[in-house]
Parts: C-alpha cells; structure tokens; sequence
C-alpha cells in the first residue's frame, strides 16, 4: 500500500482559542478532553482531525488520550491543530481520524518529547507516513468501522447483561440453598433424618461441656427469634436460630497497637491474614492463602493461631467476605472464625448463608468512613438451620450449580476478549491489506447465549 507524508494531503492550522477566555456560545468548541465546550464565535468550517499538541498527563510522561474528528462551524483550543483535507478525492478526513485516532499510541505518541512539558510538535506530525488506499477504500473502511463499532457496542451489551445475569444467578442458587429450595427432592427421598431441633440441643450440649472445660467463653444468653426476625417459612425438619448457637465465633486476636508495630513481624514465621487477604480468596477457590506479614513469637503472643480451614468473615472493610484459611494463620479483630463443635455444622453452609445475606448484614454497618460491624451482630443473626445430613446435601448441589456458573464465566470472559482484540485486528487488516476487509459479524455465537 502507498505511504504519503501527511503534509501532501493535509493543510496544518493551530487553534486560535484560548480556552480560558472562550465564552460560552452556539458553537462547539474542541478542547483536550473528551467532551466538547462552547464558543460564541468559531475559527473552521469544514471537516477536520483536531491533535492535541500537550502530553494528556503531563509530568514528563508522554500519552494522548484523545485525537478528534470535527465538521461544520468550531473553535478549536490553542494548543490543538487542526487537519484538513488539501483534496478530498485522494483523502477522506475521517479515514485519517480512524487511522490516527487508533493507532496514536504507535504513531503520534512517540514522536512527542520534552522534559516535564512534553509536547508534539506539527513538524512532527507534518512528516508522519500514513498508508493511504484509494478514495473508494478509504470510504469503505470509515463505513465498515462505522458498523463494527455499532456491533462491538452490541455485543458489550449483551456480554455486560450476561454478567448481570450471572451474577444474579449465583445470589439465586445461594438463597434457594438457604431456603430449603434446593433440596427438596432429597427430603422426600430422606423423610427420617434427625430434625434440626434435635441437632441444636447436641450442639448447645457440646458448646457447654467446651466452656465447662475452659476452652471456650460461655456466651450471654440471647434472647429468642421473634416471627419478624424470621423472613422466610422453613421446610419441615428445620428450625431458625441465632447464627451463634450454630458453632463457635471468635473474633481474631490483635492486642498490640498499633498493629503494624514492626517489633510484631521481624523475623517472623507465623502467617499474618488481614481482611483484604479473605476478600481475594474468591480469586482461589475461596481459599485465603496470601499473607504481606508473618508474626514473630512476640506478635503471636498477643494474637492466637487458627487452624487450616477455619472460616473466616470479616467485620471491617470490606464487610461479611467469607474464605477458607488455606494454612494455619493468625488474623487481627477485624476477621471472625468460625469452628465447627463436632462436625455438627457444616461450615461451608455457613459460608453460603454469610454470602447469601451479605447486603443485609452490610446495613448493620454505620454510615461512616470506615465501614464495620461487630461480633455481636453476627451472633444475632437469624440461622435457617437445617438437618445435619441436609446441610451436606445443599453443599454438595451448590457447588455443582456454582461450577456450572463458572464455566459460564468463562465463556462470557472469553467473548470479553474477543471483543477486545476484534477491534485491532479489523483494523490492522485494513491499513495494510488492499483486500476489503472481511464482512464478518464480531458477535460470536456463544455471546448470544444468556444464562438460564
């Protein structure tokens, strides 16, 4: 394809505006920034390709973050230059926007220099060498990227309704689980399982000979469930409760402030999770396994060590995030875990309830900066406590729905980057291939496909 400098196409005008003491009019005014201002009066009127001549960012770093298209009657920002068409029948404006618009990051930005205020001259840009196909192609490219901006928008849609969608899916599968929904078959297949009244009282039993033994703190007495803090009716065989009489919550150990004391982690060798390690555990499986700090044998005397597994939830921060300890750790006040008495609990049940009522446990949080609950308010919480046997069964078909979900994930992700690479791809077709470019649709089929 020919390569012709663009001062043989172009006529090259710098903006006469200076967009401090621009007032405000009936025309548009093209600026730096992405959104056009107004003038009351205008400098062009024709059709142009408007190039910052500033870094977007200044502080010695070069970048543009936009390169405009204009026509009719505008100003145009003094340090701005306008490019116009010296022949319209060898050059179409706006397929030298496309090109130069979408590729400034290969072609104008590296021409920019300076020191602190970096800068692109006009010079510069006079010499740049663009390929330029013949006015028919040219139209046919503007056209066709037109169409494909319309159906990549298109697709972005629907990829973002698909997220939607999936997202509410989870939350569905999550309360159904909580609700009995789930499992409903299993129960008509399971009608002699020991109800859940039976399991509070060997919890409760359990919980009271640990205390008996002191290894754990008796807890006051809570006062019991009225019918407005039951929001659901619960199958046959289940029994709402607090969420405290389900197991044991302990808030995490961190004694010592400030807690960021280095005399707490120097030469440590014991596992410091915070909140924000809980929170990206979803990223491994809800297995929390990060850790910035380790605690020395003095910052583990005035905290504790958790066992691998324990569920944790946290109270600050990032509020009611759930994860499974991947390693023996220690955790400050801010995260809660959770311990099973006997395996009576199933602890990824819990797990699912916390995940299912995040939002309502987010409103006990006060409206201020830093966002927090306390253990109190866990123990509080209303528990759909099912039959132990039941528990396992809702888990078990929740993972198997949660990983269908995945799989979804994946394939909306993998149109994600479909769409994101179709663009270059297009357009690296036609500035360097003389063939029109391929009338194909970018939406694959997959991204059609809603979750159900």
């Amino acid at each position: 394809m020919q390569l012709v400098k663009l001062k043989e196409l172009c006529d090259f005008e710098k903006g006469s505006t200076g967009l401090a003491k621009a007032e405000p009019g009936d025309y548009p005014l093209v600026t730096t920034g992405a959104e056009r201002k107004s003038c009351d009066t205008y400098q062009f009127n024709t059709k142009a390709v408007c190039i910052p001549l500033v870094s977007s960012t200044g502080h010695g770093h070069a970048s543009l973050k936009n390169v405009h298209y204009q026509e009719g009657k505008f100003a145009l920002g003094s340090i701005l230059v306008a490019l116009t068409s010296k022949d319209e029948s060898k050059l179409d404006i706006q397929f030298l926007h496309l090109y130069l618009s979408q590729l400034k990051d290969q072609v104008l930005v590296p021409l920019m220099s300076g020191a602190a205020n970096v800068a692109l001259s006009v010079k510069k840009i006079q010499a740049i060498e663009i390929p330029l196909p013949p006015i028919d192609r040219q139209r046919e490219i503007v056209d066709r990227f037109k169409s494909i901006v319309a159906e990549e928008e298109e697709l972005k849609n629907e990829l973002n309704l698909q997220q939607t969608l999936l997202k509410k899916l989870r939350q569905q599968i999550l309360q159904e689980a909580i609700e009995g929904k789930l499992t409903a078959d299993w129960r008509a297949q399971n009608p002699d399982v020991e109800p859940a009244t039976e399991l509070l009282k060997r919890i409760a039993a359990e919980k009271a000979k640990l205390v008996k033994e002191k290894k754990i703190k008796a807890q006051k007495p809570l006062p019991p469930l009225t019918e407005k803090e039951k929001p659901f009716e619960l199958p046959l065989g289940w029994e709402w409760c607090r969420l405290e009489e389900s197991g044991v919550f302990e808030r995490g150990r961190s004694k010592h402030r400030p807690r960021n004391d280095p005399q707490l982690f120097k030469d440590g060798h014991f596992p410091f999770v915070q909140t924000g390690d809980v929170a990206r555990s979803k990223k491994n499986g809800f297995k929390v396994n990060t850790f910035s700090q380790k605690y020395n044998d003095f910052g583990l005397a005035q905290s504790r060590v958790w066992s691998k597994g324990t569920l944790c939830i946290t109270i600050a921060a990032n509020i009611a995030e759930t994860g499974f300890l991947g390693l023996d750790a220690c955790f400050p006040d801010s995260v809660v875990g959770f311990t099973s008495i006997n395996k009576l609990t199933n602890s990824i049940y819990v797990k699912y309830f916390i995940d299912a009522t995040r939002e309502e446990i987010e409103k006990f949080a006060p409206a201020t900066a830093q966002k927090n609950i306390n253990l109190g308010i866990i123990n509080k919480l209303s528990f759909p406590m099912p039959p132990i046997n039941e528990q396992q069964a809702i888990v078990a078909k929740v993972q198997k729905l949660l990983a269908l979900c995945d799989q979804l994930e994946i394939q909306i992700t993998q149109n994600q980057i479909h769409a994101d690479q179709l663009m270059p791809a297009v357009l690296n077709e036609a500035f360097n291939n003389n063939s029109p470019p391929k009338n194909t649709s970018p939406i694959p089929e997959a991204a059609h496909a809603k979750p159900t």
